[in-house]
């Protein structure tokens, strides 16, 4: 069973196939009388929300389940939370700390014979679920998405990787601004260049420190929180870094006069979007977190069709 820690490991096979499952009209029930695990070790509302509403819309039975309950690396190991969830479900979908707990729990199963894929729900490493969403979003509003340009204003984290990602598999001209000490290193910087051309669809990669170079011409534009959850404590020296990184109406003057703003939520108002941003007709951030049930549904439906025996959509 393919696993999914972040969005390249769905290319190149499984990356529109993805986005096909996403988008069909009457979904088949591929997960009928089976459970799917739901694992958070961090509070979700939209995360939550749209994987139980895709399990059951594809006919399974979501089991959700906070850390405190299984005692994560303290009760019981990752490796063995793993093995007795791979048990009862079909999948295993976990929104961890550290990402290298996913890869352990996936090495577990692969090891013991468990014919249970991994989803990462969302790590410190990455967010492929955020991700798929975002380029759902963005095909319904752009079109074929080659050659449009996506500026993102923010830290260069965790979802700003998996989003980057996505952007140059479609063949995207992505600019990062972000504040110093908040970008991407070198090395990443190399690794999603080497993704870019390995992808061969002309996707090119700018980080910047100005905000107004990853605005300019922009057909979309997104951002995220400044502070995530677990850097609480970072939240002074934050603020101060990204003075100056808001989406707000004059930044949105520099983009296409119909640029469309993007942000994973739970935002911020004030802080990385202005309220007359967030609120105003660019805006596409509600239709962004419908697709996350949407993008649930294709991951969810992917991550078992060669086991499950689908073909075309049939089970």
């Amino acid at each position: 069973m393919p696993d999914l820690f972040d969005v390249d490991d769905l290319w190149p096979d499984g990356y529109e196939r993805v986005l096909e499952l996403a988008t069909e009209k009457n979904p088949a029930r591929v997960l009928e009388s089976q459970g799917v695990a739901l694992l958070f070790e961090k509070p979700s509302a939209r995360t939550r929300n749209s994987s139980e509403m895709a399990v059951f819309q594809l006919g399974g039975h979501p089991v959700y389940i906070r850390g405190t309950e299984v005692g994560l690396d303290t009760r019981e190991s990752a490796e063995d939370i793993a093995r007795t969830l791979g048990c009862y479900h079909r999948i295993i979908c976990a929104r961890v700390f550290d990402h290298n707990v996913l890869e352990r729990m996936a090495i577990a199963l692969d090891g013991s014979d468990f014919d249970v894929p991994v989803v990462n729900l969302l790590s410190d490493a990455a967010h492929p679920c955020q991700a798929i969403a975002d380029v759902l979003t963005l095909r319904e509003l752009l079109g074929p998405l080659q050659g449009e340009v996506l500026g993102y204003i923010g830290d260069a984290n965790n979802m700003c990787r998996s989003l980057v990602k996505v952007a140059l598999m479609e063949g995207m001209d992505v600019r990062v601004a972000s504040p110093p000490g908040y970008s991407f290193s070198t090395e990443e910087l190399d690794r999603l260049t080497a993704l870019a051309g390995r992808v061969g669809r002309g996707g090119k990669l700018t980080a910047t420190h100005d905000p107004e170079v990853a605005a300019g011409g922009a057909d979309a534009l997104y951002t995220d929180v400044w502070t995530s959850m677990g850097q609480e404590d970072e939240k002074a020296d934050r603020l101060a870094a990204f003075r100056g990184f808001t989406i707000d109406d004059s930044l949105l003057d520099l983009a296409e006069p119909d640029v469309f703003v993007l942000h994973c939520l739970p935002a911020h108002r004030g802080e990385e979007i202005s309220a007359s941003v967030f609120e105003g007709p660019h805006s596409a951030v509600w239709k962004q977190a419908a697709h996350r049930q949407t993008a649930m549904r294709g991951i969810l439906a992917w991550a078992i069709e060669d086991g499950a025996g689908i073909e075309d959509g049939a089970p």
